[in-house]
C-alpha cells in the first residue's frame, strides 16, 4: 500500500535525496503517484506527480526544493484517481501531511469541515485530517495536542506523518493500523512505513504499536499513546543491507527472488530441520500438538494457497482436520474456535489488515495461535503466540515467490510435528520425509536449470487471452497459485481448477486458443490425471504438461508442450513445481512487456480493508 517517509535533521544538509532514494527502496510496496515536502525559508514546499517515482524525480531535477525536513509519499489510490491534485503530500500554509489507509468517517468530517468554510483542493480522505489538525492549532493547540485531538475524531486505519512550518525542528507521525518506523541516525531522525525504506539511513529502528504517536526531533524521539501518556518502545537491530534490496544483476527482482529459493530454503529448513539426526527443532508451544483437535489456517492470497497446500498434509500426514479459510471471510464469519484448537495465520509481510483482523478475533476466542511469517518484527509476528519465520529476506517483487516456497517447507515441518506428536506416522515414513526436505535446495537448483525450456514454452502464451490451469491434490492448490502469478503480471486471464472438476463446467472452455497448464507429478493420483488431459486433448485443447520423465513418457501427442521436472517425492513436489510456474509466468510478462516487479493496481501488502 503507501508508502511513507520522513526526515528530520539538525544540519543544513537537503534531505530531499534521501526522500527519494527511501521512495525507491518503497516501490514494491506498489504505488501509482510520488511526492515530496519540505520546509524552506519559512515555507513549506512541495512537489508532486503521478505516474512512476521518474516523473518526481525528473520534476525535482527541473524545479528543485531543498530542506534539512521534509516528508515524502508513495500513493495507492484509494479515494480519488491517481492523478496530480490527489498525490501526497497534502498541505496548507500551515502543515503537510502524508497518509496510509482510509479515514472510514471522512464525508462527515469532510462535510462538516465545507460547512466551517474550509476549502478542499483533493478527492482523498486525507485532506480531513489535515484540516481538522489545522483547526486545532488555530485554536491555540501545540502540534502535539492537535495531532491528539484529531486522532480522536477520524475514525478508520491509519499511518501519518506530519510537518509543521512554524515548528522546523519537529515531526510528528501516528499508528493505528498500518506499519510505521521509527529510525535512529546521528542528530537526525526519520520516520519510515517500513525498516527497508530506511535502510540506506539507519540500522536502529523502533516499530510503532497500533495507538503511538510519535514526537521526533533531529536529537531524539517520545512516543505517547492516544491519550497523551508516554510508552516505552524499544529500539532494535535491522539486519536488512544493501545488497538484499537491489536486483544484484538480474533484469528484476522477481527473477533474483525465484532465483535465491534454494538459498532461502535451505536456511529455512535449516532453523526447523536436524539434517544430520533426521528430526525437527524449535522452540516449545504453548500446548500440546498431541492435543489438538482442529487446526485452522488463515491467510490471503498466495499466502491462502499455500495453507491450502498444507491442508493436504496436515489431514493426510497428521491425520488432524483443518479448515482453511480466507482472511476477509473469516473475520465476518465469526466462527466457533474450540478451546482444544488452534489457529495458523500465514503472511509475508504480517501486516495484512484481514488477517490481523481474523487473529485479533481467534485471540478474542481464547484460542492460542501460531504465525508463519517473513517480517520479524511486524504486527502480526507481535500478536500470535509463537512465530514460524520464513527466512526469505526482503521480497522486492509484487508477486510472491520466495516468500511461498519457504511458507510451504516451514508447513511441511508443521506437519511432520504434529504427526509426530499423534503418531500417524511411522519412523521411517518421518525420516524419509526429513531426507526429502533436505534435498529439496538441491532439486529446486535442478529446476531453475530448466530456466530456457520454461522461457521458450512461455512464447506460446504471447498472444492467448485464456489459459487454464489444473492439479489433483496438493496440485490442486498450485494450478490456482500458477493461474495467480499469471494473471498478476501477464495480465493474462487465468483460471486454476481441480482437474475432477473439468467436466462439471471448466471443459466448456477448452478450445484451440486456450491452452491448459496441466501440473502432474508422477505420484498417486497421476493416472487420474492423465484422463483429464486426454479429455482436453481429444478437443483439440493444448496442453502445457509439468511433470517428471516418468509422466511425459506416456504421452506422445504433438500437441503438448513439455517442462520435464527432476522427479521428486509427492511431500515436497509442491515446492519443486511451483517454481516452474513462476517461471512461467514470469517469461511470460516479460514477452508481453508488463511491469513485472510492479504490476498495475497491486500492492504488495494489504495493510488497509
Amino acid at each position: 500500500m503507501c508508502g511513507i517517509v520522513g526526515v528530520i535533521s539538525s544540519t543544513e544538509r537537503n534531505v530531499v535525496s534521501d526522500l527519494v532514494e527511501g521512495l525507491r527502496r518503497l516501490e514494491y510496496r506498489g504505488y501509482d503517484s510520488s511526492g515530496v515536502a519540505v520546509i524552506a525559508d519559512g515555507k513549506l514546499q512541495r512537489r508532486r506527480r503521478a505516474g512512476k517515482l521518474v516523473n518526481l524525480e525528473v520534476d525535482l531535477k527541473k524545479d528543485p526544493i531543498a530542506g534539512s525536513s521534509g516528508i515524502a509519499h508513495t500513493r495507492w489510490a484509494t479515494h480519488g484517481v491517481p492523478n496530480d491534485q490527489n498525490a501526497h503530500p497534502h498541505l496548507t500554509d500551515q502543515v503537510a501531511i502524508v497518509h496510509n489507509g482510509i479515514i472510514e468517517n471522512y464525508h462527515v468530517l469532510k462535510e462538516q469541515l465545507i460547512k466551517r468554510g474550509v476549502h478542499f483542493s483533493s478527492d482523498t480522505d486525507t485532506e480531513v485530517i489535515l484540516h481538522l489538525v489545522e483547526e486545532f492549532l488555530e485554536q491555540g493547540l501545540n502540534p502535539f495536542n492537535a495531532v491528539k485531538e484529531t486522532l480522536g475524531v477520524v475514525r478508520g486505519a491509519f499511518a501519518i506523518a506530519l510537518l509543521f512550518r512554524d515548528y522546523p525542528d519537529l515531526l510528528i507521525a501516528a499508528r493505528s493500523g498500518p506499519p510505521l518506523a521509527i529510525g535512529y541516525g546521528k542528530e537526525e531522525m526519520y520516520i519510515g512505513s517500513d525498516a527497508v525504506a530506511l535502510s540506506h539511513l539507519t540500522q536502529h529502528v523502533t516499530f510503532l504499536e497500533d495507538g503511538d504517536i510519535a514526537v521526533l526531533e533531529a536529537s531524539n524521539a517520545n512516543i505517547y499513546n492516544f491519550k497523551g501518556e508516554p510508552v516505552k518502545r524499544s529500539i532494535q537491530q535491522s539486519k536488512l543491507s544493501n545488497s538484499s534490496i537491489d536486483k544484484s544483476g538480474f533484469d528484476h527482482f522477481m527473477l533474483k527472488e525465484i532465483h535465491e529459493q534454494p538459498d532461502v530454503i535451505r536456511r529455512t529448513l535449516s532453523e526447523y530441520l536436524n539434517v544430520s539426526h533426521t528430526g525437527l527443532h524449535f522452540r516449545p508451544l504453548p500446548f500440546a500438538l498431541e492435543n489438538v483437535s482442529r487446526l485452522t489456517i488463515v491467510a490471503c492470497g498466495t499466502a491462502f494457497y499455500a495453507g491450502m497446500v498444507a491442508k493436504y498434509w496436515f489431514e493426510n500426514i497428521a491425520r488432524i482436520p483443518v479448515e482453511l479459510d480466507i482472511a476477509s471471510e473469516f473475520r465476518y464469519r465469526q466462527p466457533p474456535m474450540p478451546k482444544d484448537g488452534v489457529s495458523l495465520f500465514i503472511s509475508q509481510s504480517g501486516e495484512t489488515a484481514d488477517t490481523l483482523a481474523a487473529q485479533a478475533y481467534v485471540r478474542s476466542q481464547g484460542q492460542p495461535s501460531l504465525g508463519i511469517i517473513n517480517v520479524a518484527n511486524s504486527s502480526l509476528a507481535r500478536a500470535v503466540d509463537v512465530t514460524f519465520l520464513t527466512q526469505a529476506g526482503p521480497e522486492i517483487g509484487v508477486a510472491s515467490t520466495k516468500a511461498f516456497t519457504t511458507q510451504l517447507c516451514v508447513l511441511a515441518v508443521l506437519a511432520l510435528a504434529f504427526a509426530q506428536a499423534k503418531k500417524t506416522i511411522s519412523k521411517e515414513d518421518f525420516a524419509q520425509c526429513c531426507r526429502d526436505l533436505s534435498q529439496l535446495p538441491m532439486l529446486i537448483e535442478q529446476t531453475l536449470a530448466l530456466k530456457d525450456s520454461v522461457a521458450s514454452v512461455a512464447r506460446s502464451l504471447l498472444e492467448v487471452d485464456n489459459v487454464l490451469y489444473i492439479g489433483r491434490g496438493a496440485s490442486y492448490p498450485l494450478a490456482l497459485e500458477g493461474a495467480l502469478k499469471l494473471k498478476e503480471i501477464s495480465y493474462v486471464h487465468a483460471e486454476g481448477f481441480a482437474a475432477g472438476e473439468l467436466k462439471h463446467g471448466p471443459i466448456a472452455l477448452v478450445e484451440e486458443a486456450v491452452p491448459t497448464v496441466a501440473i502432474a507429478p508422477f505420484d498417486s493420483l497421476f493416472e487420474k490425471t492423465v484422463s483429464n488431459i486426454q479429455e482436453i486433448l481429444s478437443r483439440k485443447g493444448p496442453i502445457i504438461l509439468l511433470s517428471d520423465e516418468k509422466g511425459h513418457s506416456l504421452f506422445t501427442s504433438q500437441a503438448i508442450k513439455r517442462i520435464i521436472l527432476p522427479s521428486t517425492s509427492s511431500f515436497i513436489a509442491p515446492m519443486v513445481y511451483a517454481i516452474p510456474t513462476q517461471l512461467l509466468a514470469y517469461y511470460t510478462a516479460v514477452l508481453k512487456g508488463t511491469d513485472v516487479d510492479q504490476p498495475r493496481n497491486l500492492a504488495k501488502s494489504v495493510t488497509v480493508e
